[in-house]
This record gives C-alpha cells, sequence and structure tokens, in this order.
C-alpha cells in the first residue's frame, strides 16, 4: 500500500513525519481545535458534513484503530459524530470506550460539594460557563479571556488541598479532574488492547491538554502533530482544523483515488 503524506499547502513538515499508512498507524484525534474549529461555546460548534463519514472511513482503512481523544463528554461525542461510531476517551480520559459498540468505561464522579462550589464560583463571573461531566468540571472563559488570572486563583481557592485533584488549563478553560487522568493515560490504555496494540501511534491535537498525549506517543515511537501553535513534544505542525479535516480525508480514500 503506498504510503500518505500531508497534502497541505504552503507548509513544510519534516521527512520523518510525512509518510502515513492506515495499515501500520493508529490514530487518535482531539476534537475542538482539531478536527472541529473552536466555538464560543461547546455546544455551538459544527462538525462539517463528511467528517464523520470520514473518519469512519479512515478507520475502516485502519482495521478499526482510530479513537477520538477529548476533552467533551463521550454523550457529547456521539452526539456530534453518532452515537457509539468510535472508540472514544471523553473528559480525557475518565470515560473511555475501546471500541465501538462497546460499553464505556468510567471514573468515579468527583465529589459533589466541590462540583457544586465550582459551578457556583463560575456564576460569579459574567461570560463563564461551568461544564460538569461529573467526573470533572470544566469551566471556560472563551468570551472574556482577561479574566484568566482571576479565575484561576478562585477556582484554586474551591479546590484548596483537596487530595487526588488537580486543575488542568486548557484554551480558555480550567478543568478540574482527578490526577492521574490525562489524554496520555487514555493512549496508553487503547495501545495495550487490539486493534491498537503493534501499532505506530499517531496524536493530533492543539491544545496543552494533548500535550500527555504527545508524550505517550512518542515514548511508543508515534508522531505527534500540533495543530495551529507549537507544542511541547510536536514533531510537526499542521496549520488549523482544516488541514487536519484534509488530511483525514487524504488518509480515507483508497491509494488510487489520492492526489500525488
Amino acid at each position: 500500500m503506498p504510503k500518505a503524506s500531508f497534502p497541505v499547502a504552503d507548509s513544510e513538515i519534516p521527512g520523518a513525519f510525512v509518510a502515513l499508512d492506515p495499515s501500520t498507524h493508529a490514530f487518535f484525534l482531539d476534537v475542538d481545535g482539531t478536527l472541529i474549529d473552536i466555538a464560543a461555546r461547546p455546544e455551538a460548534v459544527v462538525v462539517p458534513p463528511g467528517l464523520p463519514d470520514a473518519l469512519a472511513a479512515l478507520a475502516d482503512r485502519a482495521q478499526g484503530a482510530l479513537a477520538l481523544v477529548s476533552g467533551r463528554s463521550l454523550a457529547s461525542l456521539d452526539e456530534l459524530f453518532g452515537a457509539g461510531r468510535f472508540a472514544a476517551a471523553g473528559v480525557h480520559g475518565a470515560d473511555i470506550r475501546l471500541a465501538p459498540g462497546l460499553s464505556s468505561q468510567r471514573a468515579a464522579r468527583l465529589d459533589e460539594d466541590l462540583r457544586r462550589e465550582l459551578r457556583a464560583t463560575a456564576s460569579e463571573f459574567s461570560g463563564v460557563l461551568a461544564e460538569d461531566k461529573e467526573c470533572a468540571v470544566a469551566i471556560h472563559y472563551r468570551t472574556h479571556p482577561e479574566i484568566a488570572p482571576i479565575l484561576n486563583r478562585a477556582i484554586t481557592e474551591v479546590v484548596g488541598q483537596r487530595p487526588g485533584v488537580e486543575i488542568m488549563p486548557g484554551h480558555c478553560v480550567f478543568e478540574v479532574r482527578r490526577k492521574g487522568i490525562d489524554k496520555g493515560a487514555a493512549v496508553d490504555r487503547f495501545m495495550a488492547a487490539p486493534p491498537f496494540a503493534g501499532r505506530r501511534p499517531v496524536f493530533i491535537g492543539d491544545d496543552v491538554t494533548d500535550e500527555a498525549g504527545f508524550r505517550a506517543v512518542n515514548q511508543a515511537g508515534g508522531i505527534a502533530v500540533a495543530v495551529g501553535t507549537p507544542r511541547d513534544g510536536a514533531q510537526a505542525l499542521l496549520p488549523d482544523p482544516r488541514s487536519v479535516r484534509a488530511l483525514i480525508t487524504h488518509l480515507a480514500a483508497e491509494p488510487r483515488q489520492r492526489r500525488r
């Protein structure tokens, strides 16, 4: 099977990271800011027509070795891309489905008092949204990025010295979650099971929360690709979600259909 290359105009990607082969690689894909464009609110995102089918085609060519790895809940991912259609790790791996159609494995909920306090704290700030995912709480401030320092202090005061809980910053979001849950741990779980085991992993993501995934694939001899902004651990860069979708479409096509 001919190997694919990144079909990105005006973009130079090191040759060591150009070749991708769906028959030998496993694909781990962040969602917001990677597959789809970021919106002001999580529920306002738009999945471009044809993207779920392109992902399904790539998953088929990779014998199922494709997973969505997102901060979104599994329920949100299924609403966007089709219920149970893909292997997926939601809430950064706190809720994980190892293969399409399987039941998910979910981490324990955060303490209800902590979740309530975090929701109350978010409500004190104009334009701030608390997204309660039960096993994590994401506090979004995309419409008011200037409040990040004061919002971070307020969240830190709520979390305090609670054992086993941490604050993870992201793109205009602070997420409170249990320690030890991240996208890297999710990748490791996928890579320990078929159809991912034995393949070379590829992780594509745009945010600081994806850097744990980058570290995991690097340790497995894989390829880490950042989107939009260079990130620690990423060996290659794609300019935007549109270029990621172009890559997905390219890899999903039969070799004879690909552009040369």
